[in-house]
């Protein structure tokens, strides 16, 4: 088994992977993850200010997202945000919320 502050390591490491591949996968939209995997790249970064709130790190919403996005939330919309469809709005709407 491995000690803790290896597998926290592991993790990090995990995570920054899965960061790194959103941010090369922009034709891989939020509203289809959220559909098909219950989160998003919104949820990563929501997830990473909670957890900054949890150990009293100060960091804003927009702060966490440029972390996860690697630029504004703006900018990454403008860029790479497509409109949904009315299929993926459905599913959206119809799917069960974590």
């Amino acid at each position: 088994m491995i000690d803790d502050k290896t597998k926290t390591e592991l993790e990090a490491a995990a995570f920054r992977r899965l960061v790194e591949h959103l941010r090369n996968r922009t034709d891989v939209q939020n509203i289809d993850m959220m559909n098909l995997a219950g989160f998003c790249r919104n949820c990563l970064s929501n997830w990473m200010k909670d957890a900054a709130d949890e150990r009293g790190v100060p960091m804003t919403k927009d702060e966490s997202r440029e972390l996860v996005y690697g630029m504004t939330y703006d900018e990454w919309k403008a860029k790479h945000q497509k409109e949904a469809s009315p299929d993926q709005q459905k599913a959206f709407t119809n799917q069960q919320k974590h």
